[in-house]
Order: structure tokens, then sequence, then C-alpha cells
């Protein structure tokens, strides 16, 4: 079976005309896909049912995804579900909502979504990366998981205005599927959010940095880094080549002088292991002139009894970078109370199915 959240737009004109029936009826149903929330293909009702019956016999599908739990935090601005796929497809989106600026009425919306299920990355610090790898994602299932919180949020009159490939899994690692989730979505004929409202995040996949800067998308990057040098970070991300911090570097030069774009360096603070101010220091020094832009995330404690510091310790490390004239902030903390960093959840339910 095919998965109509699969199909771009220029294929289904193909597949609509294909079927026998006028070209106007691709448009009618991809409206129905993307802005009706369609649970089945006989919900379809903007399209005859000789069109419904014919794509059925044709072997397409709409949906698979069930909600099998869901945890909102005490302020209600974070929501996590659990989303089943197949009997054996467990996979994480959440949901984190900021209170509206003067003049906006609506919250800005984030959804973060899972390209992988598990992650073949093997960050130390990371719940995802230490349940192992067992999939790729396909394009209609990251769709999917967009789809369904934009359903939950059209029910209290609200949109969502940002996405961030931030979930469960490295995204360049299942390169194809990611970028044709990006085009499905961002594609004004299907979901139409804006290419620069979605960021894609990296623990360092270098020739799927320089292929993305290929891709004429305005999306944004943002590359994990965690560490000033190969040695420390070698020890929270084991993948890393020997070179990674300057091969990394150099990746974001490339594609800020490809794209025109500023990229971001998420740098996750792990209390006592890379968060003191000559660690700062090193990492201003390495990233000084180079225009980007430092997210700092002090972490969720997750698997291998690794803790956030200190808000302290968090500012210190923030002035030493401001100090150095590299532009960062320190990202506001959502639903560490409801296990909100990737993989938490899913590993909490799984250990309560054995």
């Amino acid at each position: 079976m095919i998965d109509l959240y699969r199909v771009l737009p220029e294929e289904m004109d193909i597949l609509v005309t294909g079927l026998g029936q006028p070209r106007y009826r691709a448009e009618q149903l991809l409206q129905a896909l993307y802005h009706e929330s369609p649970k089945k293909m006989s919900d379809l009702h903007q399209v005859p049912s000789s069109m419904r019956d014919a794509l059925v016999k044709a072997g397409y599908t709409i949906g698979s995804e069930n909600e099998v739990h869901r945890v909102v935090s005490e302020d209600g601005h974070t929501t996590k579900i659990l989303l089943k796929f197949d009997e054996k497809t467990l996979i994480e989106t959440v949901l984190m909502q900021y209170s509206p600026s003067q003049d906006k009425t609506h919250p800005r919306s984030t959804v973060c979504v899972s390209t992988q299920v598990g992650c073949p990355m093997g960050c130390v610090f990371c719940a995802t990366g230490q349940m192992g790898f067992e999939k790729n994602l396909k394009a209609e299932e990251i769709v999917s998981q967009v789809l369904h919180f934009a359903h939950i949020l059209s029910q209290r009159g609200e949109h969502i205005t940002n996405l961030v490939f931030m979930g469960m899994g490295e995204p360049l690692a299942n390169y194809d599927e990611t970028i044709r989730a990006v085009r499905l979505l961002t594609h004004p004929r299907a979901f139409g959010l804006g290419q620069r409202s979605i960021t894609i995040s990296t623990v360092g996949i270098i020739p799927g940095i320089d292929h993305l800067a290929d891709e004429d998308l305005q999306v944004k990057l943002a590359i994990s880094l965690h560490a000033p040098n190969d040695e420390l970070r070698k020890k929270l991300v084991p993948t890393a080549g020997p070179h990674s911090v300057e091969d990394l570097i150099a990746a974001a030069k490339r594609y800020f002088k490809k794209t025109g774009r500023r990229v971001t360096f998420e740098y996750a603070l792990i209390d006592g292991i890379n968060d003191s101010t000559k660690v700062a220091s090193e990492l201003a020094y390495i990233l000084k002139g180079n225009g980007a832009h430092v997210n700092l995330i002090p972490m969720n404690p997750t698997a291998g009894g690794f803790q956030r510091p200190d808000r302290k310790r968090v500012l210190a490390f923030q002035q030493v970078l401001r100090n150095g004239d590299v532009n960062c902030t320190v990202r506001v903390e959502k639903g560490a109370e409801i296990s909100a960093a990737c993989g938490q959840l899913r590993t909490d339910i799984m250990k309560k199915i054995r």
C-alpha cells in the first residue's frame, strides 16, 4: 500500500489524471488531505466515491498513525505524544508553545518531529542515542506527526508556526525521506508551512550538510556541537570523527557561503562535563568571527547519570561566549517534568510494557 501523504503535488497530478480524472481533482484531494484531517479513505468526501474506489484499487491509503499515549506539562505549554505506525514502530513527537508577542494573537507553536526509531549516533547523554537504532521513518510518517498536532491545534483555533527536526534520530542519516517530508510540508499546494520556519538539526553528517546546501531550500540548519575539542566531543558523541570539530565548523562556513543562512551550533550543557568557563573560553576561541549563533541547552537528565548544571554555571558559560564576541542564547526550558528530552517518554513506556 502507498500512503497518499507520501505523494508530492506534482506526482498527485500524474496519479489523478492517470486514473482518468480531471486535474482539478488533485487539488481537491490535496486540500482534503492537508487541511481536513481525514482518517480513512472514505473521509475524502471532496472527491467522488468512484475516484476513492479507484485509489484503493490502485493500492493507495491514507495515514496510519495512532496516538497511544499523551502527557502535558503542568503549564499546558508542552505536549508530548507517542505515535504508533505499525506493530513495531513507536515514536515521539512534541509540541512546544510560547506566549504570543504583542502583535500576535496566536502562540508560537513549534512541533519537534522524529525521523528515525532510535538513533545510530550513540550520544551518551541522549535517551534516544542509548536505545540504539531500529529503522528509518518514511516521509509520510514524518508528515503524519505534523498533521496529528495540526489537527489538535485546529480544535483550539490555533496552528503550527514552526517545525524542528530535533526529535528521535539523526535527520541527515535519513536524508531522502527527511527532504521529501520537508517538501511536502512546505509545498503551497500541500501543508504550506514556510521553509524559513523549519530547522533541521544534525549531530554532524557532513556530506548531508553539503547536500542540504544544494537543495535550494530556505530551511535553517542547526549543528549539535556539544564540545570545543575532539577529545571531549568523542566522549559525548562516540561516532564523531578524529577531526569532527574542525570539520563541522568548516561545513557550517560552506553552508553559510552557499545559502547565506546563518548556522546555529547547539550545545548541550552537562554538569561537570562541558560546562566550565575554561571550556567556554575554548569554544569562544574556535567560533569567534564565523557569524554563527550558539544555542545553549541545559540538558534534561537522561541516561548515564548526567545532570543539568545550575543556573549560575549556565549564565557564566554564556557570559564567556558573549565576552568573546560569540552570539549566543540559552534555550527556554520546556517540559522537563514530562520527560520532554527526545527518547525519554518512549523509553519510559517501553520499560512499563516489558
